[in-house]
């Protein structure tokens, strides 16, 4: 599985490190040194995996994100940051990253992780099989194959993460899945980031595919257990029957 990946590290040990270790596994690797020179270079090379520290001159990781998600970017993002409190970690993965790393980290967890994003993004080589069936749960079509998702014939922009959680949750309509099992969906078990990660995804997506966010209809909690997609129109018609 090669890739093309940016490392945007501005410390020069650790950057060489990372190149170490992914050239190892066969991916082709750019590093840079802020955030501004990481921008530019995922807008020109489009990249299939970006590998970005939080804190780095002139922008940091959070800002970088937040650009490249507002600019309906869909690629990967592995975040390392030496700031582990859950709230530095939620807002990550708020703003649209995919995953974080951190620091002091394993290169071998760090390895796995990047194989796991990889594999799991629509622009990984190989990707998904060609023949995928679309995901149906009535208005809403969750497309494996083109990464796309519609609520009523309208396209949703998601984050990889985001989508993720939303196909598990299609491939199996009105089965509860409970949040640890929507986080190995992500990215396995992962001592650093706590259930709470899934719940910022799931408002995330109630704010794309909701009518009205604060009063689901769709993507539903199941209080004790986890959460649910189920298809409105159907729901209503089991309800007045």
């Amino acid at each position: 599985m090669c890739a093309n990946v940016i490392v945007a590290e501005d410390d020069e040990k650790q950057a060489e490190l990372l190149r170490r270790y992914l050239e190892r596994e066969g991916h082709s690797v750019t590093l840079v040194g802020d955030g501004l020179a990481a921008l530019d270079l995922v807008r020109h090379r489009e990249p299939d995996l970006l590998v970005l520290d939080v804190m780095m001159p002139r922008a940091d990781g959070l800002d970088v994100v937040r650009v490249l998600r507002a600019e309906c970017r869909e690629l990967p993002v592995l975040m390392l940051t030496a700031r582990a409190t859950e709230d530095d970690l939620l807002l990550g993965l708020d703003l649209g990253a995919d995953d974080y790393v951190t620091k002091p980290y394993s290169p071998r967890e760090l390895m796995a992780r990047v194989r796991t994003l990889l594999r799991r993004s629509r622009r990984a080589t190989g990707g998904e099989p060609a023949d995928a069936a679309l995901l149906t749960v009535g208005a809403l079509v969750v497309d494996p194959t083109r990464h796309v998702v519609s609520v009523g014939g309208a396209a949703v922009e998601c984050t990889p993460g985001e989508f993720r959680i939303l196909a598990a949750l299609a491939t199996e309509p009105d089965r509860v899945f409970s949040r640890q099992q929507l986080l190995a969906e992500l990215h396995g078990f992962d001592r650093y980031i706590s259930d709470r990660t899934v719940d910022v995804h799931i408002m995330n997506l109630r704010k794309k595919i909701e009518p009205a966010p604060r009063r689901p209809a769709r993507l539903l909690t199941v209080f004790g257990v986890g959460y649910k997609l189920t298809d409105p129109a159907k729901a209503a018609a089991r309800a007045s029957s």
